[in-house]
């Protein structure tokens, strides 16, 4: 291992002899041109170097359906480029294909809970065709058990080749067969919806990890349904997709370069998140506050809030971060106010400690808080640094991105030693 320089030696040639080589020659110091052009070159790179140090970094990492997918989609609404129709087209397959997921899991669940003879005693609305336990035995027999299926020759069978959305490539095999599934049976899906014993299953909805959101999707089934249907950016922001890759998106923003990356938060996914690491600027790190009452859906026996406390203090206490500005956001507040009405906290056996007043959104916005405090080795983490958020509120989300983006560029400049530490 020495520090001397050495020449390359030449390649043999296919004969086996040696060619002669001759070292490249460095330009004369005295060239005009060859001066020119190397000023060049290292000028383009110092810009490079400038603009590579000013670009601001930010990761969001949470434990799967947390809501991170959503903040990254809030991001392009508010500072990105408008979808293209190539976009909403993949969107409106995954929106029809996210209502026959939520169906399938109703549907078993409403069989689950021997809730079966009760749905047979409703009649069939005003003006509807068959009685809502009609409709769940349709459902049932083409979507869950797949005892049935609609023959070739069915006008059904194919998609009306005037529907705007049609099929999407990118959204996969699955989800357009589910697509297509959901305008063979949306009104069935429509007039079980509306029964009273589905409003039941729904509010017992936490047991199978069903999307709370797509409660607007099932809501508006007509819509979704019209050959006209192109989505709105709030159903955009209410699609789930699964996120199996890590995915990036550049803004600029106040003449400042930022850099997103979204990872997927199902513990098979947390392997790739060690590649997005370096040179992070901030963690902005998600966690669903309605899902106390959860488990993960890899793991039934996880609670699903208990696993966003313990991913949380891996990240925090993690030296890969030691000098990254975190932020919490708490999401969904606005299903955590609507379940807490019905599910108590501590009536969780991980929050069993919870002894504020049942069905009150602030003090069990602030008992989670603090567990969330807890997971901090170091006791300096500032309140300024955690939001209370809906990620589909963009009006909400503008002001949280923007707040949380002044933060930062704060936090950066104390650390870099621009501004005093107070």
């Amino acid at each position: 291992m020495g520090c001397g320089s050495s020449t390359p030696e030449a390649p043999p040639s296919r004969g086996g002899t040696t060619n002669s080589y001759e070292a490249p020659r460095k330009p004369a110091s005295d060239d005009p041109k060859e001066i020119a052009k190397s000023g060049g070159i290292d000028r383009e790179l110092d810009r490079a170097k400038q603009q590579e140090e000013g670009k601001v970094k930010l990761l969001l990492l949470g434990s799967g359906e947390s809501g991170k997918s959503t903040i990254f989609k809030q991001m392009r609404i508010l500072y990105g480029s408008p979808r293209s129709e190539d976009d909403l087209r993949f969107y409106g397959v995954v929106v029809r294909s996210n209502v026959i997921v939520a169906t399938r899991k109703l549907c078993t669940h409403l069989r689950n809970l021997g809730l079966e003879e009760a749905l047979a005693e409703e009649p069939a609305a005003d003006g509807e065709s068959i009685t809502p336990k009609e409709a769940y035995d349709e459902l049932i027999a083409y979507l869950v058990d797949g005892t049935a299926t609609i023959p070739p020759d069915d006008p059904r069978a194919e998609i009306d080749p005037q529907d705007w959305v049609g099929q999407s490539p990118r959204a996969g095999l699955a989800a357009n067969n589910d697509a297509k599934q959901f305008l063979q049976h949306w009104n069935a899906i429509r007039i079980l919806w509306q029964s009273k014993t589905m409003r039941e299953v729904w509010s017992k909805r936490a047991e199978v990890n069903v999307i709370d959101g797509h409660k607007e999707y099932l809501q508006d089934l007509e819509r979704i349904a019209k050959p006209t249907f192109k989505p709105t950016m709030q159903d955009i922001l209410l699609a789930r997709v699964r996120t199996t890759q890590v995915v990036m998106e550049r803004y600029r923003i106040d003449g400042i370069d930022f850099e997103m990356y979204d990872v997927g938060g199902q513990r098979s996914e947390r392997r790739k998140w060690i590649d997005c690491f370096d040179g992070v600027d901030a963690v902005i790190f998600v966690a669903a506050l309605s899902e106390y009452d959860q488990s993960l859906a890899e793991s039934k026996r996880t609670n699903r809030m208990t696993e966003a406390l313990d991913l949380f203090r891996s990240v925090c206490n993690n030296r890969a971060f030691a000098n990254t500005s975190i932020m919490l956001f708490l999401n969904k507040k606005d299903i955590f106010a609507e379940k807490i009405l019905y599910s108590d906290i501590a009536a969780q056996r991980p929050f069993s400690d919870y002894a504020g007043p049942p069905k009150d959104f602030d003090h069990g916005v602030l008992y989670f808080i603090q567990k969330f405090k807890d997971c901090l080795i170091e006791e300096d983490f500032n309140d300024s640094f955690i939001h209370v958020t809906c990620a589909t509120d963009t009006n909400n989300m503008e002001f949280v991105l923007d707040s949380t983006r002044t933060i930062i560029m704060t936090d950066n400049l104390v650390r870099s030693g621009f501004l005093g530490s107070e």
